[in-house]
């Protein structure tokens, strides 16, 4: 019943944005959720899996990377690419359906949504109402993955919410080309985006990477990514509550619980 159409498809809710995209460029977030518990733990919560790839903009492409990453882990994945705008609608290919849809999901009751740059062209007042309508449509299993990168996926910034609230902050990018975690202040999720300020949590959260990552220059000899595996340890010491990934990755990556950064006005 998961991958089944819905009988009757609501209208789709939500507005059409720019829809700009470039080849690749969701790749660190694929790469996360592809070992990601939490997102690997919904998608393996039923045998029938279906994953959403929200706004996937004027080209399909990243939806089709999405799909293929994905079921390297769960082979019999079902895919479905939701666009808003009608005439971005494309053909169903390499296994991946494609259809109209907007924050109501078309009606499916997905495992997994991804919605990427989508948000970032709206209010920040709107975020909640917008993840609150994704929510809604959710497998009782399901997890959101809500964020926004740069124009080539240098520097990405996701949020993860479960069917009932939102669970963490992550924060990727490219080690070589990224001086300090603080750049990718700019990229930070839409309901975030504005609190990087004096007395913001997200702004305290990049503070003390900057300083951890000055603190950990000595380790910069062997590289950027061991130099912030060093930072992540320093951030635990000081009481920041981060994942510190089990094996060294392509990406540096940055996660804590939403807690940490959650607006101070926004319960």
């Amino acid at each position: 019943m998961d991958r089944e159409e819905p009988l009757t498809q609501p209208p789709p809710e939500g507005r059409i944005t720019r829809g700009t995209t470039n080849i690749n460029r969701l790749r660190r977030v694929d790469r996360w959720m592809v070992t990601d518990r939490r997102v690997l733990g919904a998608l393996t919560s039923s045998a029938t899996p279906l994953a959403v790839d929200l706004g996937y903009g004027g080209r399909p492409d990243t939806t089709v990377e999405m799909a293929h990453r994905l079921r390297r882990r769960i082979p019999h994945l079902a895919t479905v690419g939701l666009e808003i705008d009608p005439d971005r609608v494309v053909d169903d290919r390499d296994g991946v359906r494609f259809r109209r849809g907007g924050f109501e999901l078309a009606g499916l009751r997905p495992h997994l949504v991804r919605a990427f740059n989508v948000l970032r062209q709206y209010d920040e007042h709107e975020v909640r109402d917008a993840w609150a309508r994704m929510q809604r449509q959710l497998h009782p299993d399901g997890v959101v993955v809500e964020g926004t990168c740069d124009e080539i996926g240098r520097r990405c910034t996701w949020v993860l919410l479960d069917a009932r609230r939102p669970v963490s902050l992550t924060l990727a990018w490219d080690p070589a080309h990224t001086d300090q975690p603080s750049e990718l202040a700019e990229r930070l999720p839409k309901a975030l985006i504005h609190r990087n300020v004096a007395g913001e949590p997200v702004h305290d959260l990049l503070e003390a990477a900057d300083r951890c990552w000055a603190v950990a220059a000595g380790y910069a000899p062997y590289g950027p990514r061991v130099r912030w595996h060093q930072t992540l340890e320093l951030l635990r010491e000081r009481g920041v509550p981060c994942e510190i990934p089990r094996r060294r990755g392509v990406d540096n990556l940055l996660t804590v619980p939403w807690s940490v950064v959650a607006p101070t006005d926004v319960s």
